[in-house]
């Protein structure tokens, strides 16, 4: 065969193994210089305009251009057992957190209704963006009060504790994820491959993909601002996928040699169909992620950039330096053999069977029976999305109702309504200082005051000389219940326009509740052209690489029940609190927003490897004479092991971000294990192969107008062997 009608797996794995040092040594090379490099430009996150939307977005924007950043905020509530009885620990705390020298803006204590609470409210010098590394001594002046006062109960909230908090947790859990997930794959390839080298390769595969990217990602993020929690998720993605792409490879590799095949012609075999299987599944998983720039929103777009890179990285490994990597270890990849465990898969060699062979006999007998148990099965794992809530997880949900952050932000709001949350409304205008404007402020005052819809602890702030104002408006309700939202709608939609509107250039009401309403109404607005750009491509792609159309529309009708099945599940843990308790977990009572939108693409990708992997091997099968449903057959037994196995490490790796202390961490890890752990099993297993037992030779079908797509062989290429030696020679 002349290279050019190799495929570029094949040309790609050939050049490998005859360049192996140049393509391990120049891998591991990029990866170190990138990961160096990256780390000495550092990254850049993004701010609250770019990570906002609507008018939120374009107040914070305002402040931002001006040069003004919104202060954080911290507040201390004390609490005695008769009125008043907290002004000593209050007079000593503002004198304390004065000397800290860390503090400004100690506003006198507000006194609450029944005169048994009082509130202190502060800001913290300097950026407020690193006032989380600075509350330290805040914090400590707040304790000592405390232990002086013991008769005074103390709580504190705001931006700066929480945000100590959030990065001390964000960073041990990332960590423990690290620990946890990559012992937990190199286990289960022990499990897969009985053998130690052979279990290291996927994982040091995956590791160096994910340190990669971590440097490009420093790199990007000065054109692309990311989220916090961005090489979190690209670390979950990136592991998972990179293991995954090693096994396919790898197995197909073991397969082949156990069969009988040289070390030469195992390669070729396995660049040919994994190889081959892991480009499309790459391809089609960046294309559906490339998806998230649809979004219009910032957070989307970084994610689909981490996604996209360490996809790339995984893919190109697993094609190139893998297939060098084998060529050099040669038998050495079944070094270390687990007792027992190794010598069945000897015995065993690559024809599979076990529980899939057992499994596909009725199911392909009676597949009718099986498609419609399966089918409502995972119609019922849905359903409970059809009520699913969505908002944007605040600090008390985020850490859990019996964390002390949580527990003194549930103190404060019940003593004093839409304090920790109040409403901001942000203005340019050129006549700031002038008798019209104060008259219009103090007309705002007293409409705010007449309402009844507001709290009393309304602040200005004027800046003449860059022409802004910020006024904090606390609403009344928890800050998210339905009264804080009609105050929010009145003050959007009648007080601001009415009022300010006329002495303002630009008006804008941001705060908590508008920025989550803003950010949740770009979702509802981004999430259809995404839906039905990853739709599209998936649909073309599969209709391309394996000239069916049955087969490109049972793609997409599967991956949006593997989808589903995750909604459902998160729904109904998270937002409805079944099993949550069993699960140790604490219902929020909602699903994180930006949830719904990720995991329906990062499924949509990911479920592509499974699907590939496994309708290719029918189709090699079919092309090599057997019918559909022997095809069917011999594609879900060869294929069973590696997709187990490879399913088990997606769904070890998400289980471990879901056993993490952050809500949207622990929602992402269940949402994406259950929806890998069905799709690989219920969906792959049962429905698939009973769907084209069902459609028999129809799933083959390609209509007239389409066939002159090109032909994409799925079988092995041919290659050279040598010819046999002469009878007798050499004796």
């Amino acid at each position: 065969m002349s290279a050019t009608r190799k495929g570029l797996a094949v040309r790609l794995g050939g050049w490998s193994t005859r360049h192996r040092k140049t393509a391990i040594i120049g891998w591991l090379l990029f990866v170190v210089v990138v990961a160096v490099a990256g780390g000495m430009s550092g990254s850049r996150e993004m701010t609250n305009s770019e990570n906002g939307s609507g008018d939120s977005a374009r107040a914070a924007k305002i402040l931002e251009d001006a040069g003004l950043q919104t202060p954080a905020g911290e507040m201390v509530m004390l609490r005695s057992d008769r009125p008043d009885g907290w002004r000593d620990a209050a007079r000593d705390l503002s004198a304390r957190l004065e000397r800290t020298g860390e503090t400004a803006r100690v506003q006198p204590p507000v006194r609450s209704e029944s005169g048994r609470e009082g509130l202190v409210s502060f800001e913290m010098k300097g950026d407020p963006d690193s006032a989380g590394k600075r509350v330290g001594p805040v914090v400590d002046a707040v304790q000592r009060t405390a232990s002086a006062h013991r008769g005074v109960e103390v709580h504190e909230f705001g931006d700066a504790t929480a945000q100590h908090l959030l990065d001390g947790m964000l960073s041990d859990d990332l960590k423990k994820a690290e620990l946890t997930a990559v012992p937990l794959a190199l286990g289960i390839l022990l499990v897969v491959f009985g053998a130690l080298i052979a279990a290291l390769l996927p994982v040091l595969l995956g590791l160096t993909a994910c340190v990669g990217t971590f440097g490009l990602l420093a790199f990007v993020s000065h054109q692309v601002p990311l989220f916090d929690s961005t090489n979190s998720v690209m670390f979950l993605v990136g592991l998972a996928v990179g293991v995954d792409y090693s096994l396919f490879y790898l197995r197909r590799e073991r397969d082949e040699r156990a069969a009988g095949r040289d070390a030469g012609t195992a390669l070729r075999i396995a660049a040919a169909t994994s190889g081959r299987a892991v480009l499309i599944s790459g391809i089609t998983v960046m294309l559906a992620m490339s998806g998230m720039f649809l979004s219009g929103l910032l957070l989307f777009k970084g994610f689909a950039v981490a996604t996209i890179l360490v996809v790339l990285m995984a893919m190109l490994g697993s094609v190139t330096v893998l297939p060098a990597m084998l060529s050099w270890l040669g038998d050495r990849i079944d070094a270390g053999r687990v007792p027992l465990r190794g010598r069945r898969r000897a015995k065993r060699g690559h024809a599979g069977g076990g529980v899939s062979g057992r499994l596909m006999r009725p199911v392909l007998a009676r597949p009718k029976l099986f498609a419609a148990v399966s089918g409502a099965l995972l119609l019922v794992l849905c359903a409970p999305a059809l009520g699913m809530k969505t908002e944007q997880l605040g600090m008390e949900k985020q850490f859990g109702s019996d964390a002390a952050i949580s527990v003194a932000y549930q103190e404060i709001t019940g003593s004093f309504p839409g304090d920790p949350a109040p409403a901001e409304v942000v203005l340019r205008s050129d006549r700031i200082g002038s008798p019209r404007f104060d008259a219009a402020v103090a007309d705002f005052r007293k409409e705010l005051a007449a309402s009844g819809e507001f709290g009393r602890t309304v602040q200005v702030a004027t800046h003449r000389a860059r022409k802004v104002a910020r006024i904090e408006v606390p609403l009344a309700g928890d800050g998210g219940n339905a009264t804080s939202r009609h105050a929010l709608d009145t003050l959007r939609e009648e007080l601001v326009p009415r009022i300010l509107g006329p002495v303002s250039d630009q008006v804008y009401v941001a705060g908590e509740l508008a920025a989550d309403r803003d950010f949740n109404d770009q979702l509802k607005a981004g999430i259809v052209p995404v839906f039905l750009f990853i739709a599209t491509v998936t649909f073309l792609l599969m209709l391309l690489c394996f000239r069916s159309l049955p087969i490109a529309v049972v793609s997409i009708l599967l991956n949006l029940l593997s989808v589903g099945a995750a909604f459902g599940t998160m729904t109904a843990v998270f937002q409805h609190g079944w099993g949550a308790e069993l699960l140790g977990m604490e219902p929020a009572g909602a699903v994180e927003s930006w949830m719904p939108l990720f995991v329906l693409v990062i499924l949509f990708g990911l479920s592509m490897d499974y699907h590939v992997f496994v309708v290719s091997r029918i189709r090699e099968a079919h092309e090599r004479g057997l019918s559909t449903r022997d095809a069917i057959r011999e594609g879900i037994r060869s294929t069973a092991g590696s997709v187990t196995g490879a399913a088990a490490i997606m769904v070890a790796v998400f289980a471990v971000f879901a056993l993490l202390r952050m809500q949207d961490m622990q929602q992402m890890g269940i949402g994406l294990a259950v929806a890998v752990l069905v799709d690989a099993t219920l969906v792959r297993m049962v429905l698939l192969p009973s769907v084209m037992a069902l459609l028999g030779e129809r799933n083959w079908y390609l209509p007239r107008a389409l066939r002159w797509l090109p032909s994409v062989s799925h079988g092995e290429e041919p290659v050279e062997r040598p010819r046999p030696p002469l009878v007798g020679a050499g004796r």
